[in-house]
Order: structure tokens, then sequence, then C-alpha cells
């Protein structure tokens, strides 16, 4: 599980990029650097970064799923995620 300051972490800036994104969209069509610099560096949504939704760990994410690697081969062996099941050969 990662920490919950990490999870909140990502929450805000999540919060800052949806906030910040027509600005943002508008100083780069316009081509003001110098005002996009202005700008928070948590607006940027570069700086945003996969997590599971159920543990919050940062690596092993599959998109698709929107969960980790591990999570995924937990609930698919339980058959927590429909049109999964194990291969066996």
């Amino acid at each position: 599980m990662a920490k919950e300051s990490m999870k909140a972490r990502e929450v805000k800036r999540a919060k800052l990029i949806a906030k910040y994104a027509a600005k943002r969209a508008q100083l780069k069509k316009d081509g003001n650097y110098e005002a996009l610099q202005s700008l928070p560096k948590n607006s940027c949504p570069i700086r945003l970064h996969n997590r599971c939704k159920i543990t919050g760990r940062p690596k092993g994410y599959m998109r698709q799923f929107g969960i980790s690697r591990i999570q995924f081969r937990e609930m698919a062996s339980q058959g927590l995620i429909p049109g999964v099941k194990k291969a066996s050969w």
C-alpha cells in the first residue's frame, strides 16, 4: 500500500490540472510561454502519475483496468474481472 500522503498528493495534482487545463491550452495556443511558466508546476499534466485505484501502487499499472498487476492477478484469479480468466494448457 502506498502512503496516504502520496495518494492525496496525486489527487491534489489532478484537481490542479483540471483547474488550469483551459488556461494552459489558451496560453500554448497564443505562444505565451512566459505566462505558462508562471502557472503552478503541478498544473502540468506530465507531472501526474498513474496509480492503482485500490492500493495506490505507482509501478506495474495496467491502464486498461486502472489497477496494478498484482491486484489484477488476484482479482482475475477470484473471477472478479469480467471476461478475464487464468490461462491453462
